[in-house]
C-alpha cells in the first residue's frame, strides 16, 4: 500500500475513512456527455418550475430553454458562431447572464467570463488572449469596451439591459455611442426566435469556459476548463452533500458574481441541474436590497465569502430574515473566520461549511462535510475522486502536521492554461499534480487547513508567519470589523508583521489594544509590530481582501 512520507505510517487518502460511508470515494466524470446535456435535461424535467428571479420577474426552466435556444440560433445564423469559438460575457447577476450562457454553450462555443469592473487595460488583455470575436456586455460598462475595441479582434458587440429577457421595463444605462454597430440582446432574442438551430455534438473534452485568474502575479491567465471538468465538480459537490440537496425543492440566493467560477459551478450549474429556484442579486453592495431579497426568498442554500457573511450578520434588518429553511451555507474564496461563523450560526442555526478551490480546479477541491458538528477552522476534506498531497520546498511530501504546498489531481483540474505551454510546465508536478501555490496542513483525519499563499508568508527572524493565523486572532478582538496583515522590511528581523484594521462603527480601539490582544494569543514573533487603521480594507469584486494593495501603503 502506498504511504505518505510521514513520521507515522498513514494510509494515502486517509480522508476516505472520515467520509463515514455516506460519501462515495469516486464519482463518474462522464455521468453526462456535456454540461449542455446536463442542463437540457433539467430544462425538460423542471420546465414549469422557476429557474431565476430578479427585479420582481421570474424565468421558468421552460423560459430559459426557449430564450437560450433563440440566442443560440441568432449566434449560429447571424454571427456564424461555431463549436470551439470563444464568446466573451461581461455581465453582472442579471437575467441575461443565464440566458446568454445557455445559448453560447448550445452552439458549442466556449464562454470567456469577464469581470464587469475590469479596466480597459485588463479587458483588452483578456479579449486578445482569448481570441474572442463576439462579446455580450452590460450597457453600463460599454464605455470600457469602447476604449479598447479597436485593438482587439471583436467583430460583434451585443449589449444587454438590466431586465433583458424578462417582461420588466427598467431603465438601463445608455450604450456608449462609439459602439455604433452594437446589437441589443433583446433584438438578438427576437430575431433568433424565428431562426432554425442546428444542435451541436459535444463531448467531455470540449472547451467550456476560459476562466481567467486574478492576475495577482502578473497578467491573468485563462484556465481552460472542459465540459468534463465541470461535470466532474458538479457530481463531486452533489455526492459530498447528499442530505442537503433535494431535487425540485431548493431555493438559492446568488449574491456572488456568476462570472466567478464558485458561483458559476455551485449556484448556477449544480443547482440548475436539480431544479432549484435561483434568486439573483445584481448588486450585493446595496445591503438593504440584498437583505430584502433574502427576506423574500427564505433560502434553503446560501453561498458567500467571509466579508459577505460578515456584512450580513451586522446588518440591522438581518433579524427579519427567516432562515428556518436554510440547510446549507457554503463559504469560499477566502478564509472564513471563526468569529464570522459563530455569528452566522447564532443567526441561522447553521455552520458555514468552508471549502477550498481555484479557477484552475473548476473550482472545488475540498469541502467540510455536512455531518461535521461545529466550525472546523479547516477547508474540509478532499472531494471524491480528488487526490491532494503537500510538497515541501524540495518537492518531498510534507510530514503529517507540517505545512507544504497543496498539489491536486482530479477530474475537475484543468488540463492547462490557454495557450501557455511554459506556464503549464511550471504549474504541474512531473507526475501531474497541479501546484496551487497555497500552503496547507493535513490532520490525521484528512482535514486540510490552508495556512497561506506561498507568496504571502512572512518570515520573521527565520520563522514562518502565516497571515491567516494572525488575522483570525486579531479579528476576535472587540472593535475589529475586519483586518489583514502583510510583511514589511525590517533591519533586525528581515520582515515584521504589519496589521491593517477597519473598526466596527463607534469602536474606540487603539493600536495598543490590538497588539495587547494579539500578544495574549500569539507567540512573540507573530505579534504585529504595528497596527494601521483604515476606513475600509481594499477588496476584489468577490470580497477577497487584497493584501497586495496593502503592501504599497505606508
Amino acid at each position: 500500500m502506498e504511504l505518505h512520507c510521514t513520521g507515522r505510517a498513514m494510509t494515502k487518502r486517509n480522508w476516505l475513512a472520515t467520509y463515514g460511508g455516506r460519501i462515495p470515494a469516486e464519482i463518474d466524470p462522464d455521468a453526462h456527455a456535456s454540461v449542455v446535456a446536463l442542463l437540457e435535461q433539467a430544462m425538460r424535467r423542471f420546465a414549469d418550475r422557476p429557474a431565476f428571479r430578479c427585479f420582481g420577474e421570474t424565468l421558468t426552466y421552460a423560459d430559459t430553454d426557449r430564450l437560450s435556444l433563440a440566442f443560440a440560433a441568432y449566434l449560429q445564423n447571424k454571427l456564424g458562431v461555431k463549436k470551439g469559438d470563444r464568446v466573451a460575457v461581461m455581465l453582472p447577476n442579471i437575467p441575461a447572464f443565464p440566458v446568454a450562457m445557455l445559448g453560447i454553450l448550445r452552439t458549442g462555443a466556449a464562454q470567456v467570463n469577464v469581470n464587469p469592473l475590469y479596466t480597459p487595460r485588463e479587458l483588452e488583455h483578456q479579449l486578445n488572449d482569448a481570441g474572442a470575436q463576439v462579446i455580450v456586455i452590460f450597457s453600463g460598462v460599454s464605455a470600457t469596451l469602447a476604449e479598447i475595441i479597436a485593438r482587439t479582434a471583436i467583430k460583434q458587440v451585443i449589449t444587454v439591459g438590466l431586465a433583458d429577457g424578462t417582461n420588466a421595463t427598467l431603465a438601463s444605462p445608455p450604450v456608449d455611442a462609439r459602439l455604433a454597430n452594437a446589437v441589443a440582446f433583446s433584438d438578438a432574442l427576437a430575431q433568433g426566435a424565428d431562426l432554425p438551430f442546428a444542435p451541436v455534438a459535444l463531448c467531455g473534452d470540449d472547451l467550456l469556459f476560459l476562466q481567467y485568474t486574478g492576475g495577482t502575479t502578473g497578467l491573468s491567465k485563462g484556465a481552460a476548463l472542459s465540459h468534463r471538468n465541470l461535470i466532474a465538480n458538479t457530481e463531486q459537490f452533489k455526492a459530498f452533500v447528499p442530505g442537503a440537496l433535494h431535487e425540485g425543492e431548493e431555493v438559492v440566493v446568488t449574491a456572488l458574481p456568476l462570472y466567478h467560477i464558485f458561483a458559476l459551478m455551485v449556484n448556477f450549474i449544480s443547482f440548475y441541474s436539480i431544479g432549484a429556484d435561483n434568486w439573483l442579486v445584481p448588486n450585493p453592495r446595496d445591503m438593504n436590497a440584498f437583505v430584502g431579497i433574502l427576506r423574500a426568498a427564505r433560502p434553503t442554500v446560501f453561498t458567500g465569502v467571509n466579508t459577505l457573511f460578515g456584512a450580513l450578520v451586522m446588518h440591522p434588518q438581518i433579524g427579519e430574515v427567516d432562515f428556518s429553511r436554510l440547510r446549507l451555507a457554503v463559504g469560499g474564496g477566502a478564509a472564513v473566520l471563526p468569529s464570522t461563523s459563530e455569528k452566522w450560526k447564532a443567526l441561522t442555526g447553521r455552520d458555514i461549511l468552508e471549502g477550498y478551490g481555484l479557477s484552475e480546479t473548476s473550482p472545488i477541491l475540498t469541502l467540510n462535510p455536512t455531518t461535521s458538528s461545529g466550525f472546523s477552522a479547516s477547508v474540509g476534506l478532499p472531494l471524491p475522486s480528488t487526490d491532494i498531497k503537500l510538497l515541501d520546498a524540495d518537492d518531498n511530501e510534507a510530514l503529517l502536521g507540517e505545512p507544504g504546498e497543496v498539489c491536486a489531481k482530479g477530474p475537475q483540474v484543468m488540463k492547462g492554461y490557454w495557450q501557455k505551454p511554459e506556464a503549464n510546465t511550471a504549474a504541474f508536478t512531473p507526475d501531474g499534480y497541479f501546484r496551487t501555490g497555497d500552503i496547507g496542513v493535513f490532520d490525521e483525519r484528512g482535514f486540510l487547513r490552508i495556512v497561506d499563499r506561498k507568496k504571502d508568508m512572512i518570515i520573521v527572524s527565520g520563522f514562518n508567519v502565516f497571515p491567516n493565523e494572525v488575522e483570525a486572532i486579531a479579528a476576535s478582538c472587540a472593535g475589529v470589523l475586519e483586518c489583514a496583515c502583510v510583511g514589511r522590511p525590517d533591519e533586525k528581523t528581515g520582515e515584521a508583521v504589519r496589521l491593517f484594521v477597519a473598526k466596527t462603527p463607534g469602536a474606540s480601539l487603539t493600536e495598543a489594544d490590538v497588539i495587547a490582544h494579539c500578544r495574549r494569543e500569539l507567540t512573540a514573533y507573530k505579534v504585529p509590530r504595528e497596527v494601521l487603521f483604515l476606513e475600509a480594507l481594499p477588496k476584489s469584486n468577490v470580497g477577497k481582501i487584497l493584501r497586495k494593495d496593502l503592501r504599497g501603503l505606508a
